[in-house]
């Protein structure tokens, strides 16, 4: 099974970059499964109804999110009704799933588990301990299980690929829009990648209008939310999976420029 990821998309130029090149990508690749990341796709903070709709009329599989999911308010009844958009399972008493089994184009079974760091983030229930009732959920009905780790910290990252290590096929993080360059398969078989960084402007400050986020870093005042517009690249990771097994063969990091 063929898996591509997309990092944090980035309001309307992520959108954009990923309707320029998903589906040629998708053909090429004979992709199998493609993760989205959604928690940036409405102006730059949050996802609504209207463009996680896009992103799954573009050829998402499956949506995740992370801190910046509660945006909109009006998110969380899509959330309840729509089984292929998650948020971090380790939010409690929250709307919708953090944990789903589906089905690729020719029936074979995948799972998606979304969870959200702790450190330096918001307090939420503990991941390592979340992770182990969704992997009890999902059973025996997948062997291939995609991990989305929505976190700050490096180190918390890697500590849950190396916790799950032969248990998932892939875990990979999200959430600081920049990618790095540790891809590898662990050990027992779990393909890890730290962070896949974002799609969206790369001539920015993390996707920002480098004028309004170097003016807030020099005058500590809150300034304008602006997403930048230039240098626009989809940021992704592809990973070669055994159906049979859930191990990983091959993780590739992707830099596409529309």
């Amino acid at each position: 099974m063929i898996v591509l990821g997309i990092g944090d998309v980035i309001g309307r130029p992520g959108r954009d970059a990923v309707r320029a090149v998903l589906p040629a990508l998708r053909k090429e690749r004979a992709i199998d499964v493609v993760v989205v990341n959604a928690e940036n796709s409405a102006g730059g903070l949050g996802t609504t109804p209207e463009t996680a709709d896009d992103l799954l009329d573009l050829g998402a599989d499956v949506l995740t999110g992370g801190n910046h999911t509660w945006k909109h308010r009006e998110y969380g009844p899509y959330l309840e009704s729509h089984a292929r958009a998650l948020r971090p399972l380790n939010y409690p008493e929250a709307p919708g799933r953090g944990v789903g089994v589906f089905a690729t184009r020719d029936g074979r079974p995948f799972a998606v588990v979304n969870l959200i760091g702790r450190t330096f983030m918001e307090p939420t229930e503990n991941p390592f301990r979340a992770v182990e009732r969704a992997l009890g959920e999902i059973g025996d009905k997948a062997r291939v299980i995609i991990v989305d780790m929505h976190a700050e910290a490096s180190s918390e990252k890697r500590a849950m690929g190396w916790h799950l290590d032969g248990r998932v096929s892939v875990v990979w993080g999200t959430h600081t829009h920049v990618p790095t360059a540790d891809e590898e398969i662990l050990p027992a078989g779990t393909a890890y990648l730290g962070d896949i960084g974002m799609t969206g402007p790369y001539g920015s400050v993390i996707g920002l209008d480098p004028v309004h986020a170097v003016k807030k870093f020099v005058t500590s005042r809150p300034t304008a939310y602006k997403i930048a517009e230039t240098n626009v690249q989809v940021r992704a990771v592809l990973i070669d999976i055994d159906d049979a097994t859930g191990k990983a063969r091959t993780i590739e990091r992707l830099t596409l420029r529309p």
